[in-house]
């Protein structure tokens, strides 16, 4: 089982990294995770919200 660890990838973000990190863990593409977050604030009005949550909760890889 390969040993992975949720963080905020640094290096590819937009605001916080947040959606790239999550793109990273689950090993999908980066956009299709922005579109999702784009879509459940515009839609459901949690994006925004969540995205701000996982901000402060997600710590940052600090690969600078």
């Amino acid at each position: 089982m390969e040993n992975r660890k949720l963080s905020r990838n640094s290096m590819n973000k937009v605001i916080g990294g947040v959606c790239s990190g999550l793109a990273e863990y689950f090993n999908i593409d980066v956009v299709l995770v922005r579109v999702l977050f784009a879509a459940s604030f515009l839609f459901a009005g949690v994006g925004g919200g969540l995205y701000l949550l996982l901000w402060l909760v997600v710590p940052a890889n600090n690969i600078l």
